[in-house]
């Protein structure tokens, strides 16, 4: 902790995983205004007196978000935000949020050209920029990734790959070994064709004419004409897929 940067004081520590916001204006009341009401929405804040302390504070921390003040000593808000925005580090990417009291349409328009992701102008009403905050890191956050394919549908039909059940609407059909070791392989390939090689291997006992038998087997529970599959088809030259619900 510096004269030029210091973290905020808090009533009750924020989570761990809370977002961390840098702070950066000139004037240190504001300064602190702004750190003990984010603090309270449940931030973790660090405050920069200026561009410098900003720099610095980037170059060890990593951020959420930056609320950013317009006029500052040496260099102002503008002209520090474009220049982050050039740089090739990932600091590059923390999104800004310039809170000034600069609000000519002139002025939001020369924020926007520097690269800040949103302009509000002092004086504020704290609830908005509670707001306007949330929606940045909402926009920021990446989405997150698919989890494991658990359950599918086709026509009538839910298999849980898990359990290795298959119902048909609210009735439970009876399932071999073989016959559940593929429905799973088949399952878990979401659509995409599954070699008679790979299901062959799975565990089952026998070789792909095996494969084959077991395929028909199948078909006769979960087709209404196994002879013109929908669901389980025939992948020409490639082996067998089932086609899902989308």
């Amino acid at each position: 902790m510096t004269a030029r940067a210091s973290s905020a004081a808090s009533s009750g520590p924020p989570a761990d995983d809370a977002a961390h916001l840098l702070v950066v204006d000139d004037d240190r009341r504001i300064r602190a205004l702004l750190s003990r009401f984010l603090t309270e929405q449940g931030y973790r804040v660090t405050t920069a007196r200026d561009a410098a302390a900003a720099s610095a504070c980037l170059r060890s921390l990593a951020f959420d978000l930056i609320v950013l003040d317009v006029m500052m000593p040496d260099e102002n808000g503008f002209a520090f935000a474009a220049r982050l925005r050039q740089e090739s580090s990932e600091s590059a990417q923390v999104p800004i949020l310039m809170l000034t009291a600069r609000t000519e349409a002139r002025d939001r328009v020369e924020g926007f050209e520097a690269g800040v992701d949103d302009y509000l102008g002092k004086p504020y009403e704290p609830r908005e920029l509670s707001l306007r905050i949330a929606s940045i890191l909402r926009r920021a956050k990446p989405p997150p990734s698919p989890g494991p394919l658990t359950q599918v549908r086709f026509g009538d039909f839910t298999f849980d790959i898990e359990r290795g059940e298959l119902r048909q609407r609210d009735e439970v059909l009876r399932l071999t070994d073989r016959e559940r070791d593929m429905l799973r392989i088949l399952a878990a390939s979401a659509g995409d064709s599954v070699s008679r090689e790979t299901l062959a291997g799975s565990g089952m006992a026998g070789n792909e004419r095996t494969v084959d038998v077991q395929v028909n087997r199948l078909r006769r529970k979960i087709e209404r004409d196994p002879a013109n599959p929908l669901h389980l088809q025939t992948a020409r030259g490639a082996g067998y897929r089932l086609l899902l619900d989308r």
